[in-house]
């Protein structure tokens, strides 16, 4: 029998099939060495790390999962590391491409949801974790880590750090990373690693498995953009030259402590001018949550940002509004400012809300707000990753990003209201030593 299924032809593979028994087309259809494409095969030599940095589509959890599978007779503690307890389920374990779809009925775990565990039958136990909360990190041991989507962690160097400590279980602990490549300080470190096997994918190689409305719906609209390159062709971008924040301010900006009190909190929104989700078209609604602490530091606290019709984009303002006890909300007249405050308030008539006029263009807008960050005057609380991109990609000459900068325009006018405008902290606020 052939060793894979990328070295037949289609009437071969037909041939094949029709020649072997029931049971052989069973153990067949889970054999995962025959086929897979050879990069999705765990690599050879003296790695500890398996890096795949790989497009949207190119089969990065159905390669993890089949790792799991592979390395399960071989280790007894197995963790699983999504960036959310829900990803760590749906996509890893209960996904299409999850552990329990790729596992053979003869030999499929046992799942608890209860005890967030997978029990194979000869005793290896895999728990799920969320990146979302590092300390649960902090006390296991395991021999092998399956880290997903590693580049979309909220608290990705102290996740990393939690597991890595934990991982001195076995003769030779091992971890798979799989993840979209994003431009991020832990990313490039593991590429530079000499403990770690990089393999890179692009959406393209796993084209005959993807869906033709994907093709038509995705390609067609990314292929040859900035996003494209990092979504679909797996690059890691360097900052643009000119951009107004780079990579490192982003960094820099990240906040890992306790949050102080806030002095004021605000929930700014960029209105669509198609108005939401009603149109293919329509860029998406940006939210953005802010709030100015008692060290006279801005905190960007939450990214709401949306792609619903206005009732829908209206009661999720609303509803960051009330859970943040913010002040009150900001939006953009330009482009809608009127029928803004029309939805919020038929959502709920008490919110506090103030109307603002773009006067200048987004990129004169957003210059001041960058130089808060040169100035270390802003801190981004985790999980805004989406924002982020969208900063990294706005330049002096304009938004070099794709589609609208939603968030970033919502980000804006938060940050101008509580850091620029008339209840601003005062220019020669003394900040505690920790803040300096």
């Amino acid at each position: 029998m052939p060793s894979s299924a990328n070295t037949l032809t289609p009437i071969q593979a037909k041939a094949l099939l029709k020649n072997l028994t029931p049971d052989e087309k069973a153990a067949l259809n889970y054999r995962w060495s025959f086929w897979a494409r050879p990069d999705q095969l765990e690599p050879e030599g003296d790695w500890t790390v398996w890096l795949a940095l790989a497009g949207r589509g190119w089969g990065k959890t159905r390669t993890g999962a089949e790792w799991v599978r592979q390395i399960k007779d071989t280790v007894g503690r197995i963790g699983l590391i999504a960036p959310t307890a829900s990803d760590a389920r749906d996509v890893m374990v209960e996904g299409e491409s999850g552990i329990l779809a790729i596992s053979p009925p003869w030999d499929r775990p046992v799942y608890e949801p209860s005890k967030r565990r997978l029990t194979w039958d000869n005793g290896t136990i895999a728990t799920l974790y969320s990146a979302d909360e590092p300390d649960r990190l902090r006390g296991p041991q395991h021999a092998a880590l399956w880290c997903d989507e590693l580049a979309a962690w909220k608290y990705m160097q102290e996740a990393w750090d939690m597991a890595m400590f934990g991982l001195r279980l076995g003769e030779r602990p091992k971890v798979c990373a799989t993840t979209t490549p994003r431009p991020l300080p832990l990313i490039r470190e593991l590429v530079r690693s000499e403990t770690t096997h990089v393999t890179r994918g692009r959406t393209h190689d796993n084209l005959m498995n993807l869906a033709p409305a994907f093709r038509q719906a995705v390609l067609s609209r990314y292929e040859g953009t900035r996003l494209g390159r990092q979504e679909l062709e797996a690059e890691i971008l360097d900052d643009i030259p000119g951009a107004l924040w780079t990579r490192q301010m982003v960094e820099d900006a990240l906040w890992r402590g306790d949050l102080p009190d806030m002095r004021r909190v605000v929930v700014a929104v960029d209105p669509s001018g198609a108005g939401g989700g009603d149109e293919e078209t329509a860029d998406s609604i940006g939210i953005v949550v802010a709030g100015l602490g008692v060290d006279g530091l801005a905190y960007v606290l939450s990214d709401w940002t949306c792609d619903l019709s206005p009732a829908g984009w209206g009661r999720r303002a609303v509803e960051a509004y009330r859970k943040y006890s913010a002040d009150r909300i900001v939006a953009e007249r330009n482009y809608g400012g009127a029928m803004v405050e029309h939805v919020i308030r038929t959502v709920d008539k008490s919110v506090s809300y103030k109307e603002v006029v773009a006067s200048r263009g987004k990129a004169v807008r957003a210059e001041p707000v960058a130089a808060l960050y040169e100035q270390g005057r802003v801190r981004h609380v985790g999980g805004l990753s989406e924002l982020e991109d969208q900063m990294v990609s706005m330049t002096s000459d304009g938004y070099m990003g794709d589609g609208s900068p939603d968030r970033l325009d919502a980000a804006v006018w938060a940050l101008s209201d509580l850091m620029l405008g008339e209840q601003a902290p005062r220019a020669g606020m003394i900040l505690s030593k920790r803040h300096r």
